[in-house]
């Protein structure tokens, strides 16, 4: 098949290389001149375990091309995928669709034969129906079809997602557009991956249901944690004890300094906003993106409540600084609030990051980076665990308290156990649990009760 994938973000570029990988021949477009240079020269602008291999060997053999010129690869094309931006809209919370709008006029000028086009961004409902008038208003004799397959990949682990997915979801109106897709995805009947086709409207609303359900479970297991912490339970126990329900499962049970990143935020708003203009308010969605915003900054205060003594004008540590391991991507990271939050109290703040430290730099200010995690906390008042990269799980906890001058750990990801920060000489704060001297005390009473 001959696809083109306008767009080489994060969506655009993974889903353009391992559609390459499948044999298909790819071309990625995009407005970005020193992208595309950079992507032809063997540069890969994002951070993505192995993307760097899978797109180096399509480009080898000649599956995968870049381009700034939309034209020419579209009217060549079987299937053309939109996969542009579609951030917050400043104002009003609303997605900005004006770059998936602005490519469907782009795509109606260059299509010759019968052409599907395919919006892959994740868009509000309706979206498709849009695109649809604006190529038949901007011409006419165009033959193509309108679906809708939103992706569902995980940054840090996309290649995997991809090619393994658990399922892929295809919404089309017209069933010309069914044959083409089933052979762009034919690759993935080897995996026996579930293929579900759907009206277009219904598949543009599982994208937001998926994303503002695990958001909502994230933001639960995150207000559970506070009642743990008042209670003198384990938030960790709690979410194994109920993860293994089956109808509850494990995932995104994990408590921490509430999510970010390009999807979640952005998405539990769309979604809030659409269904408000519809007179069908989703109040678990609007408390979820409430109790979210607010947590961040809470994140902070729990770092300035655990410092000893007062903060103005000392360092304090921070490890990791994008939202997630695995990627370098700071949009809506919990670092950024925490970092203000500490600021504005007077902090001086020393961060490291495996990968995100030059995208921090973009949207930080007034922050040391260090060249490790022991140099970031050398001399720090307290060191703070933001983001759970592999890096920072085998950490030498009794070098790292010897660095600072204060031997404070908040990890806010729940890495280390209490007893074994403590029994290194570190203060030891997380989320949701005890400290050792509870975990101590509940032993005692099971033994006791036995």
């Amino acid at each position: 098949m001959r696809i083109v994938m306008i767009g080489s973000g994060y969506v655009g570029l993974v889903s353009g290389a391992c559609f390459a990988d499948f044999g298909h021949h790819v071309t990625c477009v995009d407005k970005d001149a020193n992208k595309i240079a950079r992507l032809r020269a063997g540069g890969i602008p994002i951070y993505e375990p192995g993307l760097d291999g899978l797109v180096a060997r399509n480009v080898a053999a000649g599956n995968l091309a870049f381009t700034t010129e939309l034209s020419e690869a579209v009217s060549a094309a079987d299937v053309v995928f939109i996969a542009v931006g579609t951030p917050s809209r400043r104002g009003d919370g609303h997605a900005d669709l004006s770059f998936v709008h602005d490519a469907a006029r782009e795509i109606a000028g260059a299509l010759s034969g019968f052409t599907v086009i395919v919006t892959k961004s994740t868009v509000p409902v309706g979206t498709g129906d849009e695109v649809e008038r604006i190529i038949h208003e901007c011409n006419p004799a165009a033959e193509f079809a309108v679906a809708s397959n939103p992706e569902f990949l995980r940054e840090g682990a996309a290649i995997e997602d991809f090619k393994r997915p658990d399922r892929v979801v295809i919404g089309i109106e017209d069933e010309r557009a069914r044959a083409p897709l089933e052979e762009v995805y034919r690759p993935l009947s080897l995996n026996k991956a579930p293929i579900v086709f759907t009206r277009r409207r219904t598949s543009e609303l599982i994208k937001y249901a998926a994303n503002a359900f695990l958001a909502m479970k994230i933001t639960y297991i995150n207000e559970m944690a506070d009642l743990c912490e008042q209670v003198g339970a384990d938030v960790q126990e709690v979410a194994r004890g109920i993860g293994l329900d089956n109808r509850i499962g494990g995932k995104f049970l994990h408590a921490g300094p509430g999510y970010g990143g390009s999807c979640f935020p952005k998405d539990t708003l769309a979604l809030m906003k659409t269904a408000q203009d519809h007179d069908a308010p989703l109040r678990l969605i609007e408390a979820t993106v409430a109790v979210n915003e607010q947590r961040k900054r809470a994140m902070g205060r729990k770092v300035l409540a655990a410092i000893e003594g007062p903060v103005r004008g000392r360092a304090v540590a921070l490890l990791g600084l994008t939202f997630k391991p695995n990627t370098d991507d700071m949009r809506d990271a919990p670092s950024i609030a925490i970092i203000q939050t500490l600021q504005d109290a007077g902090a001086k703040v020393r961060a490291y990051d495996p990968e995100g430290m030059e995208a921090a730099k973009t949207v930080l200010s007034d922050v040391e980076y260090a060249s490790s995690a022991y140099a970031a906390a050398d001399g720090a008042a307290a060191t703070v665990i933001v983001t759970e990269w592999d890096a920072f799980r085998a950490l030498d906890l009794t070098r790292l308290g010897a660095a600072m001058a204060d031997p404070l750990l908040v990890d806010l990801r729940n890495i280390y156990r209490p007893a074994q920060a403590e029994a290194a000489g570190l203060r030891y704060v997380g989320i949701g649990r005890p400290g050792k001297s509870d975990e101590d005390g509940a032993l005692s009473n099971e033994r006791r009760a036995a």
